[in-house]
């Protein structure tokens, strides 16, 4: 008997060139609506945040860097959900999808290292007032800044390039708004277990740590706060705070229950609605609640109405 040997059958490993992003395909009959709602969201960041540049100029730079931040980090994903919503072809290259990636990267982790370094700002102003002029000078203040926009550069650029060395063989169907790694790594068909892994550090690195210096500054912060002797001292700094803190809980929350949270928790749904709140719904309002809630800005603002009026 003669037997003929078979080769075991190939699976199509066809390489995909680029995503379609479904976005909110899924709901055909809001694209109008959500394409007004986004786009004012959208200029009232751009305009939110010019206008804390432009008032905030003579003032220490960290609060300007950080509304320069958000017009850079809200304009890594706006744009392309936008022009989304506005047409049939969603579709985005794997280099385009791996660039918005790496942006969308590097702007958050600038965002974290920037509102650490605002919350030693803070600590230094409250709980050494005397020696706040010699700590937190000009060129102090640069340095920061500069270490906060250039820290995640060189990890990001090696964590991109391996999620997008993965093989991709299957459906090209982006189930989101933009290329965040959750969604991608879905459609990925190789082992991910070395991604995920790495996620996890990245975040406890990027996020959970700064989170934990920001809450130690605040708990010396609150506990100084308390140790005034004035009652308008105390609503005074609480005040100054107050805008800070607010803007920390609402993207820091956002952040860790996205990328912290276990795998088997991830729904479509949730992470979208998460990923609005992150990327456009805390940008709307940190410019409303930093002119509110801070009377160093509000005072600002003033003179510079007085000025062009």
């Amino acid at each position: 008997m003669e037997f003929i040997e078979q080769n075991p059958p190939q699976v199509n490993h066809t390489a995909l060139e680029e995503f379609i992003l479904l976005g909110f395909s899924n709901v055909p009959n809001l694209q109008g609506f959500l394409f007004g709602v986004f786009l004012i969201m959208y200029v009232i960041i751009l305009m939110g945040n010019s206008l804390i540049i432009v008032i905030t100029k003579v003032d220490p730079s960290l609060l300007r860097n950080f509304s320069s931040l958000e017009i850079c980090y809200v304009s890594v994903t706006v744009p392309k959900l936008l022009t989304d919503l506005c047409r049939q072809n969603r579709k985005i290259s794997f280099l385009a999808c791996a660039t918005q990636m790496y942006f969308f990267l590097v702007l958050g982790v600038t965002e974290c290292f920037i509102l650490t370094v605002m919350a030693y700002d803070r600590y230094v102003a409250i709980c050494n007032p005397l020696l706040y002029p010699l700590i937190m000078n000009s060129r102090v203040c640069i340095q920061l800044a500069a270490g906060c926009w250039t820290s995640g550069i060189p990890v990001h650029i090696g964590f991109t390039y391996l999620i997008f060395s993965l093989p991709f063989c299957g459906s090209n169907q982006l189930n989101h708004f933009f290329c965040d790694v959750p969604p991608v790594l879905t459609l990925a068909c190789g082992d991910t277990f070395m991604i995920e892994t790495l996620i996890y550090v990245i975040a406890i690195v990027v996020v959970t740590i700064p989170f934990m210096l920001i809450f130690g500054s605040y708990v010396k912060i609150i506990t100084t706060i308390l140790k005034l002797p004035s009652d308008t001292g105390r609503a005074k700094a609480f005040s100054t705070c107050s805008s800070h803190l607010m803007v920390v809980a609402l993207f820091f929350g956002s952040g860790i229950i996205t990328y912290l949270r276990p795998k088997s928790s991830h729904s479509t749904g949730t992470d979208k609605f998460l990923s609005l709140f992150y990327t456009i719904v805390t940008p709307m309002f940190n410019p409303m609640i930093y002119c509110l809630r801070n009377k160093d800005v509000m005072l600002a603002l003033r003179k510079f109405l007085l000025k062009w009026m």
